[in-house]
């Protein structure tokens, strides 16, 4: 077999604004999948970045007396950290205000130049500075944009992509890849709106002086559809179609590149963008995975709105991978979240103190007092054929099988399946009685226990990965046999356990 390769990147985070609740969790989404992806034997590729352009851009660097340069250095600095300090492990993180970025949005404006997709005319309509988006008539709600955005009548010079001329490649696309939309009800959106009736697409800005001007006309500046848009392009080496890394992710038939989207931005990643491809004869992504929102009190967490939710102050409160593990089980990809604090010291207390971190503690602690701290030598036959090791090969198939439909939320609640069903094992058992009764037996109840534990540690690998080195320490699985090829391969028998020391700390309400 092949080598598999998978390709997954974030949305570019507009750097209006440090980042909130939302971001994280796309980021999170992308950095679970690609965890897993490697642990699964994929050569992977996880870019994030910021989207470092536009007049919102001007506008807020001007309100905070800032430089534009260094107010997006220092915003994209905070996305960055944000990033890293939630132990996402992207493999590049692009900017748009980078030369490699210019270079690959100057060739694809070429390619659609040299198929004579792009001209010069006169936009006349409604443009929403929040969303950076303009509407046309028949999509506003009450005079505003559908987001809830106010809109503005705009008179101006601009050049258009001919989007109109491939309404009928976009429907016979999604009819022909109808998986292409994750969650499905949102690809019904996407053909509704399509066959409404697509119109050329105004893809520069006239007078603006902050971002990539177009070829040969320094008056206009390249529009967020075809800037933003092409970072997906710029971390694999375009325009160079020759690159490794574009005909490895991008250009391979074997290969699967996913964009994770907030599903706000569901029309610029399912129509624009693979009409943009389809016309500069690229190749399209694999897939769009559009995300719901969180919420707070039945609002979209929005640094528009002004309700952020700091992620920092949570992290601090909480930690890393308490979080991590909260966003990714609170709700199913496609649903809204409603955020609270309640529910993140709920979702820790109930089922990782009394549940993950129990049976970890409590079986560790069983083996130092009765095993001396090894890995007791057994004999399973001594136990009935229901209490047999755990079914490795139908454990992981069905996370994976999770994984591979981008059900992350059912993925997390197998796994405290597993975990809930070892607890009623080890009160069913007792095995503080069993030593006193058949210390053969209660070892063998112990060696199932550990390779239940081993099983959770590995497979929170990905959504926990801090917590889950310190389980997999802690009941000495090597390091190198961490990936999902040593899934079904055993605990040593004899090996030396660390001392217990608790995963997880409760917390109270006030």
């Amino acid at each position: 077999m092949g080598k598999k390769y998978f390709y997954i990147t974030t949305p570019m985070y507009y750097v209006n604004d440090v980042p909130h609740i939302g971001h994280i969790y796309s980021t999170l989404i992308c950095d679970v999948i690609a965890r897993f992806k490697r642990l699964d034997g994929y050569n992977v590729k996880f870019i994030t970045g910021t989207d470092e352009h536009g007049y919102k851009i001007q506008k807020a660097a001007a309100k905070n007396n800032f430089l534009v340069k260094n107010f997006v250095d220092n915003n994209s600095a905070v996305f960055k950290k944000i990033s890293d300090v939630m132990s996402c492990n992207y493999d590049d993180f692009i900017r748009t205000t980078e030369n490699r970025h210019k270079n690959a949005v100057y060739g694809l404006w070429q390619r659609l130049c040299d198929y004579n997709q792009i001209y010069l005319g006169h936009y006349s309509g409604w443009y929403s500075v929040r969303d950076e988006a303009f509407y046309q008539a028949q999509e506003l709600v009450d005079n505003r944009a559908p987001t809830g955005a106010e809109v503005e009548w705009v008179e101006e010079s601009s050049y258009f992509f001919k989007l109109s001329e491939w309404q009928d490649a976009l429907l016979d696309f999604y009819s022909k890849n109808p998986n292409f939309i994750t969650p499905r009800h949102r690809l019904n959106e996407v053909i509704s709106f399509v066959k409404s009736g697509l119109k050329d697409l105004s893809i520069s800005r006239y007078g603006l002086s902050w971002g990539i001007k177009v070829p040969n006309d320094d008056k206009h500046v390249i529009y967020v559809w075809v800037d933003a848009l092409s970072s997906y392009l710029t971390a694999l080496g375009f325009p160079d179609t020759s690159n490794r890394e574009y005909q490895q992710y991008w250009d391979n038939d074997h290969s699967l590149s996913i964009h994770v989207i907030g599903k706000d931005i569901l029309k610029f990643h399912a129509v624009y963008w693979p009409a943009i491809l389809m016309a500069a004869k690229l190749p399209l992504p694999s897939k769009i995975l559009a995300h719901g929102w969180w919420v707070n009190e039945g609002q979209k967490i929005s640094k528009s709105i002004g309700n952020v939710i700091e992620p920092f102050k949570l992290i601090e409160e909480f930690g890393i991978d308490q979080m991590r593990y909260f966003l990714i089980k609170e709700i199913p990809i496609g649903n809204d979240g409603n955020f609270s604090r309640q529910s993140v010291i709920n979702c820790i207390n109930y089922e990782l103190v009394n549940n993950i971190g129990n049976l970890v503690h409590r079986t560790i602690s069983l083996i130092h007092r009765e095993c001396n701290g090894l890995i007791p030598e057994v004999d399973m036959s001594l136990l009935s054929d229901k209490e047999s090791l755990p079914d490795y090969y139908c454990i992981l198939h069905q996370v994976s099988d999770y994984i591979m439909h981008y059900e992350l939320y059912e993925a997390v609640k197998f796994i405290v399946q597993i975990s809930s069903s070892a607890n009623e094992y080890i009160t069913e058992r007792a095995p503080w009685h069993l030593c006193k009764i058949d210390k053969k037996v209660m070892e063998a109840v112990l060696y199932k226990l550990v390779e239940y534990i081993r099983c959770i540690g590995m497979l929170l690998q990905p959504i926990m990965p801090n917590v889950a080195s310190k389980i997999l320490d802690q009941i000495a699985v090597p390091i190198n046999k961490r990936c999902f090829s040593f899934f079904a391969v055993k605990s040593c028998m004899g090996s030396k356990l660390l001392d217990p020391q608790p995963i997880f700390t409760k917390y109270e309400l006030y």
